[in-house]
Order: structure tokens, then C-alpha cells, then sequence
């Protein structure tokens, strides 16, 4: 649990050109290491060591990579962690997932599944359960919008219709694209991933939607193919 102590060791005990929010505004951030970065997301430390204690314990014990994968409740789990530290934790790890998503949305155009691979990959390459999203786009093949449509086992039964093209009418747009992970890393695709693929394409040539790809993301770190497409494969 997080202690209220007022005895609380404080930032304010490290010398002035040690602490990390005067570092960053003297020098920038490129010059702060890690534990300082995330010292300034939690701000306050404990009654036995201050923010910057604990975010160098933490990444010394933990990683970069465990942190970011841990739920809330796990995090609670660690000493010193309670509910708001690892709200702070979830919530920067999470922006830091979507900003590396905003940053490919220079890819304007989507000419190839490669390019939806780019889009998606940083999003979904370490994720524990398989993510269902609708690149939607204009007649251009621009990016319109992206909808997550489920989470969790990928069942035919979960993925309806409706949920997927609901998203596209409102966008007034005719041409998506169905992304979804394999957290394996193996991108080939299941038999119920193919019996999707088909069900959405033909509810999406009744309505004037056309599904011009699937792509089925998986990890090149595992040295397997890096993902999947419908058109392409």
C-alpha cells in the first residue's frame, strides 16, 4: 500500500541538479534515465524511499518490458504500489502505446498490408490476448478511423456483423480493412479466422462495404513470418 506518512522521503532531499524535473528543464529530456522519467510520472515516493528510489528499484527488479506487460492488480502486488501508482504506471505505458500508433499515421495512404502492419504492430506485438480492430477508409484507401471491435478469444459467435459495419456507416465510408493479433506471434491464420474473414465479407457485399484485407499480426522477434494477409497470402 502507498503510505501517507508525512515522513516520506522527498525529491526535494536530493541535491537541486539531481532532481529530475530540474535535470529535464536544464538539460532536456534526453539527458534523464529511466527511473528519473518515471520518477516524475509517480511524483511521490514512500515513507522508506523517495519517487526516484522507487522507480530505479522498480526497473532494476522489474524491466521496462514486465512493467508495461503487468495489470493493476499485479502491480499492486509490489511493495510500495498501491492503486494510484499503478493507475500512473498503466496509464503511461498505454500513451506510450498509442503515441507510437498517432506517429504512424503518417502513413496516410494504405497502398499494401505492410503498411497496416506498420500501424499496428507497436499496439499489438506484446499483447497476452488476441485484439480485433476495423481500419476504416475512404474511397482513396486514406485513413478514416480505427474501431477496436472485441478483445479476447477471437470466436466467429463474438465477432457479429453489425458490430463490425456500424462503425462504417457512421463514418459514411465503403472500404475497410479487419486487423487482428495472434499473441503466439504466429500469423497463419485458424480455420475460424478464415470462416470470419468470409462471413464479414459477404455481410459487407450485401450493405455496399467492401473488406479489402485482413491482416493477422504477428511478432518477427520470434522469427516467424510477421504477419498475414488476406489479399496477399
Amino acid at each position: 500500500m502507498e503510505s501517507k506518512s508525512n515522513n516520506n522521503h522527498r525529491i526535494k532531499d536530493i541535491s537541486q541538479d539531481e532532481r529530475p524535473r530540474e535535470k529535464l528543464e536544464r538539460l532536456g529530456s534526453d539527458f534523464l534515465d529511466n527511473d528519473e522519467l518515471l520518477a516524475l510520472i509517480l511524483r511521490t515516493g514512500n515513507q522508506r524511499e523517495n519517487a526516484v528510489e522507487m522507480s530505479n528499484r522498480l526497473i532494476k527488479e522489474y524491466g521496462m518490458e514486465k512493467l508495461s506487460e503487468c495489470s493493476l492488480k499485479e502491480l499492486q502486488k509490489i511493495k510500495g504500489i498501491g492503486l494510484a501508482k499503478a493507475c500512473q504506471i498503466i496509464a503511461l505505458f498505454e500513451f506510450n502505446k498509442r503515441s507510437n500508433i498517432s506517429k504512424n499515421h503518417i502513413i496516410k495512404k494504405i497502398t499494401c498490408a505492410k503498411d497496416v502492419f506498420d500501424l499496428f504492430y507497436e499496439k499489438l506485438k506484446d499483447e497476452k490476448q488476441e485484439y480485433f480492430y476495423v481500419l476504416i477508409l475512404n474511397t482513396q484507401n486514406c485513413i478514416i478511423d480505427k474501431q477496436l471491435i472485441s478483445k479476447g478469444i477471437l470466436d466467429k459467435t463474438l465477432i457479429h456483423p453489425r458490430e463490425v459495419f456500424r462503425y462504417v456507416i457512421k463514418n459514411a465510408a465503403s472500404k475497410i480493412i479487419l486487423i487482428h493479433n495472434h499473441p503466439d506471434g504466429d500469423p497463419t491464420p485458424s480455420k475460424n479466422d478464415l470462416e470470419i474473414t468470409e462471413e464479414l465479407i459477404k455481410a459487407g457485399d450485401l450493405l455496399g462495404i467492401k473488406i479489402i484485407d485482413h491482416i493477422i499480426i504477428g511478432n518477427k522477434i520470434m522469427g516467424k513470418k510477421e504477419y498475414w494477409s488476406w489479399k496477399e497470402d
